[in-house]
Order: structure tokens, then sequence, then C-alpha cells
């Protein structure tokens, strides 16, 4: 009996190939030089009878097998009327390389019994699979749906991969739809926009460079992107959370406040503590003026204590690692784009180093081991300064005994509200060790990684925190205080911050205390600050605008085609919106949609309605007519208001 085993990537495809041939494998051309072939024995298959050994050859495919597009010969740029463009037939194409590794599948499918689909276990990687079936198919029509089998894998630790094997699926065609529906919308939606926007624009455009203030080139500055004006269902709601912020803050007008602040002498140690005044701050001044007056007329310096707090507190350990949090925290703590964290992220997942990248889940499940993945980073031996990693020796303080004197033993993780049931939260597999060919960025998001998995499996910190709170002619002014007992997690994981602050006044309940300094303060509001890429893929993932696999991406065009650049200052990147892109945005405005495209809420109803495909709730054939139909609605009024945009974009030029 033969299988045909296909990966979504060569890596995978080897790593698997030497697992389930015990290391035996052999490797052949294909046809392709980034894709090999695989061949070795394996028996575990549950469709071969008693279990017999079966002749494997695992290759893979290298991202999508396939695309959809419009006939350049009869709808191309400038051939038609771009309204067509909405009900015109869709062609499957493919590129040389893609035609290449085409020609593999359907030359190994002609002698194959079985095929299995070993790609990613998410809405694409079903789509991909999917299209490699129909690839298998036109070199053996046998392989049928009883003949098509799926593995259900999250990383590449050996035993993890061979359960795949004997124990497969099959490929969800409701995802296979899913996929298809927004594909098929984006293509419509986005081709006849972009060549709207860009016939409208081409000509504002055509002699404005892609330079910075500064001079320097941005990211896919050249002369082609600049002359194209694209629109994607994600992009421009990307594009409006940046546009947002930074209208709030050029339209921030600041405001004078006031506000009342005590300070009181600690005897305990010579210094000073800061009572905070309970109201906050005021914005009329002669109102804290009149209480600042009226205290110290009628107490004078003298205050009393009337509330004294003192309580255990917590500061939790993090939850499992998802996809949009390793992005999330890899801008803010790492200074790492979400595309170099999560492209980091799946090479070290293609390398076997950690789990799939990819998931929504932030929930372990209780029959996975998760000790003998902390034991394998106590075993990592890879030298620093000083000798082995500070996790590694934090790793394995967690497996000591429980009679040592080691507060912070293995606790199994806290569970979040999220789980895709397709793949665990993001943990390490092994550990990584000083030798391994992987890049600086790679070991960065690694280590992250780590970290985050043993805080996971950590105590929570604990400590106590007390409060003082001060009667000074009945306006209330309160300090805190807060000593660390027990760091527990927080050894491991430097990126949250709890400390001990500074001690408070030892006093007594009804105490009378004497005020140092008494004194009556202003300040101004300050505008927000600009939007930074850790805010941005928050707000993305809060409002559903992409998914946790493709926020990265809608985040890089939005630079790449010139809407938006990111700044330096200091140690901070800021995302700022250019002149074009702050004009799109308006200009849709200013048309008056009954959908704002820079608004979350069309791309977030889009995603509920694949997600009711997914559930068998809705078909693709109803959910791209709807949706087709109301962008083409949305297309004829823009058309009608082209010079809307010229206008707007002329106004925003004239005012940035």
């Amino acid at each position: 009996m033969k299988v045909l085993c296909v990966a979504e990537k060569n890596s995978i495809a080897k790593a698997v190939s030497q697992i389930l041939g015990g290391g035996r494998s052999t490797s052949r051309d294909s046809g392709y030089m980034y894709v090999k072939n695989y061949d070795f024995m394996f028996s575990g298959f549950p469709f071969a009878r008693n279990g017999a050994n079966c002749e494997v050859t695992m290759t893979s495919v290298a991202g999508h097998l396939t695309g959809i597009d419009f006939s350049h010969d009869s709808h191309g740029w400038g051939k038609c009327a771009i309204q067509e463009l909405f009900d015109a037939p869709l062609n499957e194409i493919m590129n040389n390389n893609q035609k290449k590794i085409a020609s593999n599948i359907k030359r190994e499918a002609r002698n194959a019994d079985y095929l299995m689909i070993w790609t990613d276990c998410d809405r694409e990687g079903e789509y991909i699979g999917w299209e490699i079936w129909q690839e298998a198919k036109r070199g053996n029509r046998l392989i049928q749906n009883d003949q098509v089998y799926r593995a259900v894998f999250s990383h590449l630790e050996r035993q993890h991969i061979l359960n795949a094997a004997r124990n497969p699926s099959r490929l969800d065609m409701k995802s296979v739809h899913a996929v298809g529906t927004r594909i098929e919308i984006d293509l419509r939606a986005g081709v006849t926009f972009t060549r709207l926007l860009t016939e409208t624009l081409r000509n504002k455009l055509r002699n404005q460079a892609t330079m910075t203030k500064d001079g320097a080139k941005h990211r896919g500055g050249n002369k082609n992107d600049s002359q194209v004006v694209s629109y994607g269902t994600c992009q421009f709601p990307t594009l409006g959370f940046v546009v947002d912020r930074f209208e709030r803050i050029r339209n921030f007008v600041p405001e004078e406040f006031w506000y009342i602040q005590l300070v009181v002498e600690n005897k305990d140690n010579g210094g000073t503590t800061t009572f905070q005044w309970d109201r906050g701050h005021l914005f009329d001044r002669l109102s804290v003026l009149t209480f600042y007056e009226t205290c110290i007329e009628t107490a004078g310096n003298v205050a009393q204590v009337v509330d004294l707090k003192s309580k255990p507190t917590t500061k939790y350990r993090p939850l499992p690692l998802t996809t949009v949090e390793l992005q999330k925290n890899c801008a803010r703590y790492l200074r790492l784009n979400a595309k170099q964290s999560l492209d980091a992220a799946e090479k070290l997942y293609q390398k076997g180093f950690i789990s799939y990248p990819r998931t929504e889940t932030d929930t372990f499940p209780h029959a996975m081991d998760l000790k003998s993945l902390v034991e394998k980073q106590a075993q990592l031996d890879q030298l620093a300064a000083g000798g082995r990693t500070a996790w590694a020796s934090y790793a394995a303080s967690l497996l000591q005994p429980e009679n040592t004197s080691n507060n912070n033993k293995f606790k199994f993780p806290r569970s979040g509200s999220h789980d895709d049931k397709a793949h665990p939260p993001i943990h390490p597999i092994v550990s990584l060790g000083p030798e391994a060919n992987v890049s600086p960025v790679e070991r960065r998001v690694y280590e992250y990684v780590a970290r985050h998995f043993l805080a996971c499996c950590s105590e929570d910190a604990k400590g106590q925190s007390t409060t003082l709170v001060l009667d000074w002619a009945a306006e209330r002014f309160s300090a805190s205080g807060l000593v660390v007992l027990e760091r527990n997690f927080l050894d491991v994981y430097p990126w949250a911050r709890w400390e001990t602050t500074k001690q408070l006044p030892r006093l007594e309940m009804n105490a009378l205390v004497d005020i140092a300094k008494a004194e009556m303060k202003a300040g101004t509001t300050a505008p927000p600050k600009p939007m930074t890429e850790s805010e941005l893929i928050l707000l993305m993932d809060t409002n559903g605008i992409g998914t946790d696999a493709t926020i990265a991406e809608h985040i890089d065009k939005i630079q790449v085609r010139n809407y938006v650049r990111s700044e330096k200052v200091g140690k901070e990147t800021y995302l700022q919106p250019t002149t074009l892109g702050v004009s799109l945005v308006h200009g849709f405005e200013a048309i008056g949609l009954e959908d704002s495209f820079a608004k979350p809420f069309q791309r977030r109803e889009m995603e509920q309605d694949l997600k009711k495909i997914c559930e068998g709730h809705a078909s693709k054939t109803d959910v791209v007519k709807d949706i087709v139909e109301k962008y083409r609605k949305y297309w004829h009024k823009t058309n009608a208001c082209k010079n809307t945009l010229l206008q707007v974009y002329d106004r925003v030029k004239a005012s940035m």
C-alpha cells in the first residue's frame, strides 16, 4: 500500500518524515528546488489492513498551491469597465513555481492508494489541503473522499507526530468554503476599489516623492507602489485606527487643572510620603482654592488618620500565550514589529523548537504533560554570564521536591476564556542550545516564549498592600504602599513590574499627623501618544479585524502602501499616517457610505459570516452574494463622488 503525505512547507515534511521513518527516510528531487520528496516505510496508519507496513512519500507545497484572478485578456487593467468585475468569472491561476509543485503532486499521486494532508491546522491550512487534494485527483482520479485523510498536529515532538499519523481526521469542508468565500470577496472588493482609487488619485500622486520628512525611503517606497492606491477589507479599518489616534492628538485642546497634595514626614526612615487628594483634580481653580483655604483655616497643619487597611494582594501570572499576545508583547517588550515576531515564531515552529504559533487558545488541556516541558527547559545547557541561563535554573527550581524551602513549585497554568479547539497555547517544545541554527531575532522570540511558559507554570506573586487615608478638614487624602513577599513568577518574567514601594509611616487609627507641606498645584491635560504597534494589534484583535495569523500582514501592508509610516522616538516606535492615509479615511467619511470603510464594523460582520459558514449556518453562495452586492452599491456611490476624494486630498495635504 502506498500513501502520499503532503505538508504545507518543506521543513515540516522533512521533520515529519524523519519521525515517521524512524530516521531512515531518503530524499529525492521534486522538480522544484525548495521542495523535496522523502520516501520511507511506516506502519500505524488506521486505514492500513492489520497495521501493515506502508510505502510513504512525504512531500510539500510552499503555501497556497493556487490563486484566483480575473482573465487578464478580457478583464485586465483598462480592458473593461471596472464595475464588470463584481460579476466577472474567476479563473484558477498558478505561477511557475506552483506549477512545478502541482506537477510533483500529480506525479506522486499516480500510484498512491491514500492521501494524507499535513498542512497547518487552521482555516487556511484546510483550504491548502483542499487545493492539494484537487491536484492529487488530477493525477489519480481514484483518490476520492474516502481515500483522503488529514493529520491533526500542533508541534513536531515525536510522540505527538506519531499520534497524529495514527489518529487522522478528515478535511473540514466548511472551513474550506469559508476561506474560499473570504478570498473571492477580498478579490472582488479589493480589485474594484483599488482600480477606482488608483485611477482617481494617480495624477495627484504621480509626482509625489515617496520619502519621509528626513528624506529616507519608507518601506515600500518605490515608483510602482506609490502609484497603486490599494483597498483591502482589513487594510482600511487598520488604517482607520491609526488616523483616529492622529486626529485625536491633532485636535486635542489642553486644559489646565488644579489639585491639592499633602506631604507627611516618615519618622521611621527619615523620608516623606505624598498623599493624593481623593477628588483627583478639578478644572475650576476657584473651587480648588476654596477647598484649600478652608482646610488651612479649619485644621491648620494637622490631619487625622481615618482609615488604615493592610491586606494580602496578588500579582497574577500571565495566561497561556496566544498569537495576538505574542505579537503585542514582542512589539512592546522586544521592539519587534508584528511581522518580525510572527515570522520568527513560524521559523522556530518549523525547526521544532516551539508549538504552532497561530492560535487563539489561552487554555492548556489538563491531560497535557507540561512538567516534561519544564524539565526540558531545566536541562538547557546554554552558557551565559555566570553559567546556565536564568530561566534554566528557574525551571529546575519549579521541579524541586515538595519538602524543600522553595514555595514556588510547578503549578498548572491558569485557564483563559478562549479555545479554538485546534491548537494549544504557544509553548516551547525542546530547549534551544547555543549551537542551534537560529537567527538573533528567533533566539529572542524563543526566550520570550520559554519565559512566558515558565511564568504560566509558576505561583502567582504575593505581597501585602497598605492604604492610609487622612482627613484634613473633611477632605480625604490617600497613600498606598506595597511590600512584595514572594516574587515567584516575577523571577523569570522580567516584563511584569511589581516592586516594593516606599514604606508608609507607621500610624495608628485616629492618630493626629503633622503635615510637613500642603500645596495647591496646577497641571495640564496631555494629548494621547501616537499609536504603537502593540496598541494597534490589541485594537485589531478586540474589533475582529483580521485573524491572529493575518494581523501582522495588514499592519505591514498599510506601511508598504505608504498610508502609514513608522517613526522612532527614543526607544519607542510610533505609527503615523501619511497625507495619503489621512485623505483616504477623510475622503470616504465625506462621501458618507452607509458602512464606513475606516471603521471595523463591516469587516467584523464579514468575519461573523465566515464563522457561520464554518458552523454550517450559512452558505458560501449566499454570503458572497450579499457582501458583493453591498460593495457594488458602495462602489457606484464612490465613483459618483470621485471629486470629493480629490478635494479632500488637497485639503489634507495643505493642512499637514
